[in-house]
């Protein structure tokens, strides 16, 4: 049994699926592993969730876990579904061990090399977090791009350069694309040198997505690859799971430096209206924290 302390909305999942805007060709692959209800809805979605365990196995009562669970006042859970959170990450900077959690497997996916030129375009919560974590390898030069310039502070924060889409350094050997629009993705493949590929990590939903591949993009011999948190990139496989990803995920959330990401709370009794206005475009920010009982 577990009391939640906060949890996190991830903005662009989330919009989709409370705008009904999950392709019924994915209504299986998108449930949340503690989903209830069906697409396209009513349903009981999330999962960036921080609590505290109130009964269970002994090693874990009253420990501050994190969970892929909805959001919810009090659930009750497989112990094995919990991953505890190490005592130097605040429980409200937690919240944000899923999206470094995908962060980290697209780093996986395309692993940056020394002396790399790298991009990452949009500053959303992924694209920041994969930035931030792009900070840390040596001898990388590492761009994120927006069209909002109020990131500039946000990329200061983490360390890294900043820039408008127009204004953004070409010659990318590599570039993470997390805008979750048409532009962002053909501007991602316009910065790459040829050779380089571009990191997909945007889900679309129901939209369509047309790119020029009819102009640079066979002559430069460039690619295209999808990242996706669902599973371990298959070459690491034997030697990473899952759980150890996340895990992996929280220790790295020990640098207080995600704490700029953190950019919103609310109550949980006001979720139903932020959850509209962030749907709607009408609330904007990075990770909007949920806070559970008192102030």
């Amino acid at each position: 049994m577990v009391e939640t302390l906060y949890s996190a909305v991830s903005r662009g999942t989330e919009s989709l699926v409370f705008q009904g805007r999950v392709p019924a060709s994915q209504y299986a692959a998108m449930r949340a592993p503690f989903q209830e209800g069906d697409f396209p809805g009513p349903v009981k979605f999330g999962y960036l969730n921080v609590g505290r365990v109130e009964a269970g196995p002994t090693e874990l009562v009253g420990r501050t876990v994190f969970s892929l669970y909805p959001h919810q006042t009090r659930f009750l859970v497989p112990a094995g579904a919990l991953t505890p959170v190490p005592d130097e990450v605040p429980p409200g900077r937690a919240v944000l061990a899923g999206t470094v959690e995908t962060a980290l497997n697209a780093l996986w996916d395309a692993p940056p090399r020394i002396g790399d030129r790298i991009a990452v375009v949009g500053a959303g919560m992924v694209g920041c977090c994969v930035a931030a974590l792009l900070a840390r390898f040596p001898g990388v030069r590492v761009q994120l791009i927006d069209v909002d310039l109020a990131r500039v502070t946000v990329a200061a924060a983490l360390g890294v350069a900043f820039a408008h889409p127009a204004q953004a350094a070409d010659g990318c050997d590599l570039v993470f694309h997390a805008s979750a629009t048409q532009a962002g993705l053909q501007r991602s493949l316009e910065l790459l040198a040829p050779e380089g590929t571009v990191v997909d990590l945007s889900w679309y939903g129901d939209r369509p997505v047309t790119l020029p591949l009819g102009e640079f993009f066979h002559s430069r011999r460039l690619s295209l690859r999808s990242s996706q948190v669902g599973a371990v990139p298959p070459e690491l496989r034997g030697r990473h799971t899952t759980a150890a990803r996340l895990s992996l995920a929280l220790d790295l959330l020990k640098d207080p430096v995600f704490d700029v990401l953190i950019t919103g709370e609310s109550d949980f009794d006001e979720l139903p209206q932020v959850m509209a206005e962030i749907a709607t475009g009408g609330l904007p920010g990075l990770c909007h924290r949920i806070r559970y009982g008192p102030a």
